[in-house]
């Protein structure tokens, strides 16, 4: 024993080492201890100098007691204290904690050598206290443990079992984890270890991410938990946000930005023998989604939770989500997306959160003292599973949640069946309830798939507004605050089956009439329209509602009906301009209940994404709805968030921005990068800039590389159109603006071609499984790079690159080497479009038509900086109405018959893409706007020579692209929509 302690007390390592130990160990804390993390180091150590340790070796018959009084009352002391006792070889067979007193505690310990008898030995007892002393000296004067809020427990009083337990549990994680490297290496081998049993000598890339993955979540869910405590104790009203996708991307790297622990897990990870960059690569992206809309809302909640609002997402955890492209000989294959094989280390799974969702069946009708009541007697029920994802606010020690729906059978296996010898049967049911949430947009051409998309919507809303309901019931007895606590917002109309699901809550389940139950689900909804084309609008066919929701059914007809005699009632006997506005289509074969119609009728609000946007649901989509109830429509212009897409994929300009303007500040507020515009004109400046540039430009045309195999001249401009793929965002009109670049080439001479600007051109995006002229286009592209990629005469003038599996982590590499972006969609048909936002506040500047969001870009960033081309919005109707008559370019006749005539090969699967713009068809004006798209195409390149110009113009791009932040966005819908206040916790860290 004398020799144990006497190598702990002359080892100063070792106690550095004990020390380490200590940060993250579980022993328990003193019950009573109340926490002030303002005292300086220099009070710390002054109060360590009062505390003093005794140790007695004759009152107790079987122990030594030691006791430490007058110690300052600092957050993990009793932790320290234990840990260097066990570290000693000490067993602490007793504890008694005193209450704070003045800040101070007093704590005794009964203790143990390693055999379990009395430590009597003088100069043991003399070791024991002096490393004692040392390690709480060194405790008392680190001040960068920081104190854990607690929890408010107003009604136990001071002295009862509840407040005992409170305090106990409180004491036992009284600070949060640390964050030197020493400690995250620790908490990463402890992962390695007790969390994914792998030997904590030997782990690989792959474990080594999970385990640091795990580490960060460790401080999520610190950070998670009292920013919930702190929404419960406060009570505000939050807003729920309702989306059938959200497209996260990858987690790592954005929690530990958004944590601003980078450089700490970076060195940790380093020391440890893993490279940051590896690991990040072993992250699978959350396919949770498809394109903008699920970028969208993962933006917002980003937003949501650094502008410190009481908000939760709420959408579905789809096990195989959205598709992961290949593309073999030009053309797109789909493979299930198995994001979730390996597990998620990110998300939280609840199953004691979990509600019961019905489908099918028929309803009784009751009566209560002669009011008619109706009770739904479903066939077929399934469990909604919670499974939580924190969401980390920056700078702010707010963290939010995203809050997914896993479908599970209601009973997990059927006995009866497989005990009468039908074993199929028996996980039958299993089967289905999983599939609800197996697959993102299941195909819905047929009926079957049609079905089960309708389940997947209600699935969705009921479970969240069980949920709802749930937390708000906690602290209410009546729903009369109902609206004043609850905002709802649906991401376009795909959860708009929540207003007759809340309807029948109310009615069904808590019993309350119609009328009040209406006058709350009309206060509390709130609906984002995502759509241009009025025959997009979502609709179902009745007999489909009816069979799987029947009770919802009955509810749609009565709120039609109500709003139908109030309609009649202000325009009088219309029926046509009734019928044109009634939830219930009456088509000539079938009835359909227009989805978007319930959500005008039932929501206090509808927003449009985009001015222009919002301008045609007023004039045309929703022109009979907004001329009698024009209040309920309002614009709020999408925005992405700067802190994914300009601050963290794209450090180094990152660095240069926060160089010129005092520090990252710009990264909370936007719009002062309006500062950098001094900037503009400043020759060093601009060669940084250019510099940056070139370096991502390297990174990109390496990436280019692995995935496809072409290599690509990284000085050449850098043009590209990544977006999902559809013939009215035309990447058809760019291949066709590529082949007529390359017949250019192919015509020049050799002194010619050298005034040519080199050019690579980047399509990516996927084509939905069942839209067959998507297909052909992604085709198209790839064999037009056959021919031009492999021609000697073009070499590096010319590269047209088709890269498979777009998504959020490919585009994090795309949009900061980009210098010339396409969003050439026709006009009127975009509602608004956020990666334009994304490249413009990159640099990158922008060819396209006036629409969607491009409106409001160049607004703000001024034509001048933009290359704009094609017919307005206005005018396309009147030239679709005359596209018989017109007569198509020259130039473009000819690059449909050369692709007719087989030049790319494949001419007879190509001839579909020729018919639909050739002739009188040309539905998306391909033709029209053809001549002018050449045009800003050459204005392109003669800008492009000028390097001062055109760096002065991507400065610019940047400087004037604040509006286009998601927090403007949330702000707008936080005050304007929902009316709800930040609520934001005290930091413990740096309180202000």
């Amino acid at each position: 024993m004398a020799l144990a302690i006497a190598r702990a007390r002359t080892s100063t390592r070792g106690v550095s080492a004990a020390q380490a130990r200590v940060r993250t160990r579980s022993t328990p804390t003193t019950s009573s201890r109340r926490l002030h993390v303002t005292r300086s180091a220099a009070d710390a150590k002054s109060a360590s100098a009062e505390a003093t340790i005794e140790i007695d070796t004759t009152s107790e018959d079987a122990y030594t007691v030691i006791r430490i009084n007058d110690a300052p009352n600092k957050p993990g002391t009793l932790r320290v204290i234990t840990t260097a006792l066990a570290d000693l070889g000490l067993n602490i067979e007793k504890a008694i904690v005193d209450s704070a007193k003045d800040d101070l505690v007093s704590d005794i310990f009964h203790v143990t050598d390693s055999s379990g008898s009395k430590v009597t030995d003088a100069e043991d007892v003399e070791n024991i206290k002096v490393c004692l002393s040392m390690i709480l000296r060194a405790h008392f004067s680190n001040v960068s443990d920081v104190a854990r809020p607690d929890a408010e427990i107003s009604s136990a009083p001071q002295g009862s079992a509840q407040r005992r337990q409170h305090d106990l549990l409180y004491s036992l994680m009284d600070r949060y984890l640390r964050n030197d490297v020493m400690s995250v290496q620790e908490s990463i081998v402890n992962h390695v270890e007790y969390t994914m049993a792998r030997n904590r000598y030997h782990f690989d890339d792959f474990e080594a991410y999970n385990a640091a993955a795990f580490s960060v979540r460790d401080r999520l869910i610190e950070s998670w938990n009292d920013t919930q405590q702190h929404f419960r104790d406060k009570s505000p009203k939050r807003v729920y946000y309702l989306s059938m996708e959200f497209l996260m991307g990858r987690s790592f790297l954005n929690s530990l930005y958004n944590l601003d622990i980078k450089p700490q897990f970076t060195e940790a990870l380093h020391q440890l023998g893993y490279d940051m960059e590896n690991l990040v690569d072993k992250e699978r992206d959350a396919a949770l989604g498809n394109g903008g809309l699920g970028r969208l809302a993962s933006c917002f909640l980003d937003s949501m939770a650094t502008q410190d609002l009481p908000a939760w997402g709420y959408g579905i955890r789809y096990q195989y989500g959205m598709f992961r492209q290949t593309v073999t000989d030009g053309f797109q294959h789909e493979h299930p997306d198995y994001w979730l094989n390996f597990g998620n280390p990110w998300e939280i799974e609840r199953p004691y959160i979990s509600y019961p969702v019905k489908f099918y069946g028929g309803i009784r009708e009751y009566e209560i003292d002669g009011v008619k009541m109706y009770e739904w007697l479903a066939n077929e029920e399934i469990s909604a599973v919670a499974y939580d994802n924190p969401i980390p606010g920056w700078d702010t020690p707010t963290t939010i949640n995203l809050r997914l729906w896993s479908a599970k059978p209601s009973k997990e296996f059927d006995l009866e069946s497989f005990n009468t010898g039908d074993y199929v049967q028996a996980i039958l049911s299993k089967q289905r309830a999983e599939t609800i949430s197996s697959v993102l947009y299941p195909d819905d051409r047929t009926y079957q798939g049609k079905e089960l998309r309708l389940k997947q919507q209600y699935f969705m809303v009921s479970a969240t507004l069980q949920d709802i309901i749930r937390r708000y019931l906690v602290n209410h007895q009546t729903f009369d605050q109902f609206p004043d606590q609850v905002a709802i917002q649906l991401n376009d109309t795909h959860p708009s089956l929540g207003i007759p699901e809340l309807m029948r809550l109310f009615l069904d389940e808590h019993k309350l009439g119609w009328t009040k139950a209406w006058d709350i689900t009309s206060k509390v909804f709130s609906v984002t329209n995502h759509t241009v084309l009025a025959e997009t609008l979502e609709k179902w066919p009745v007999d489909l509602m009816e069979k799987v929701l029947p009770r919802h059914m009955m509810i749609i007809y009565d709120i039609n009906w109500r709003f139908i005699q109030e309609l009649a009632a202000t325009i009088g006997e219309d029926y046509t301009r009734i019928g044109r506005m009634s939830i219930i289509e009456e088509a000539p074969d079938t009835k359909y209940v227009r989805m978007a119609h319930l959500a005008l009728v039932a929501c206090h609000t509808v927003n449009g994404v985009a001015e222009i946007h919002s301008e045609l649901l007023k004039s045309r989509i929703f022109a009979d709805f907004y001329n009698i109830m024009p209040e309920k429509f309002q614009n709020k212009t999408n925005g992405v968030t700067q802190r994914r897409w300009l601050a963290f994929s794209n450090p180094e300009l990152r660095d240069l921005i926060s160089s010129k303007l005092g520090g990252d500040a710009w990264i909370r507020e936007l719009e002062s990068l309006h500062e950098l515009e001094k900037y503009a004109d400043n020759a060093e400046f601009q060669a940084q800039w250019r510099a940056i540039k070139t370096n991502n430009k390297k990174k990109l045309a390496k990436y280019i590389e692995e995935k496809t195999g072409t290599v690509v001249n990284p000085n050449a401009l850098f043009d590209i159109q990544v977006k999902r793929i559809h013939e009215y965002k035309r990447q058809l009109l760019n291949v066709f603006y590529v082949i007529h670049k390359y017949k250019q080439i192919k015509a020049a001479t050799l002194e010619e071609r050298k005034d040519f600007v080199p050019r690579v051109v980047l399509i990516g995006g996927k084509a939905a499984p069942g839209y067959d002229m998507a297909k052909r286009i992604i085709k198209l592209v790839c064999s037009v790079g056959d021919v031009v990629n492999n021609d000697p005469d073009v070499g590096d003038l010319l590269k047209i690159v088709f890269v498979p599996d777009y998504n959020v982590s490919s585009a994090e590499t795309i949009v900061p080497a980009a210098e010339l972006s396409q969003h050439i969609s026709t006009a009127g048909t975009e509602a608004s479009g956020t990666s334009n936002m994304k490249f413009a506040m990159n640099g990158c500047l922008i060819i396209g038509t006036m629409d969607g969001s491009n409106v409001e870009i160049a607004e703000e960033i001024g034509k001048e900086n933009m290359f704009i081309f094609g017919s307005s919005a206005a005018d396309v109707p009147i030239l679709r109405a005359e596209r018989a008559r017109f007569k198509t370019p020259q130039e473009f006749d000819a690059i449909v018959e050369s692709i007719r005539e087989g030049a790319f090969g494949w001419a007879d699967y190509f001839a579909p893409l020729c018919d639909a713009v050739h002739g009188g068809a040309d539905y998306y004006l391909l033709a029209n706007d053809f001549e002018d798209y050449c045009r800003a195409q050459s204005l392109v390149d003669e800008t492009y020579k000028d390097e001062a110009k055109w760096t002065k113009m991507s400065i610019k791009s940047t400087a004037r692209s604040g509006k286009f932040s998601s927090d403007r966005t949330i702000r707008e819908y936080a005050k304007d929509i929902w009316g709800i206040e930040p609520c934001r916790r005290v930091d413990p860290g740096n309180p202000r």
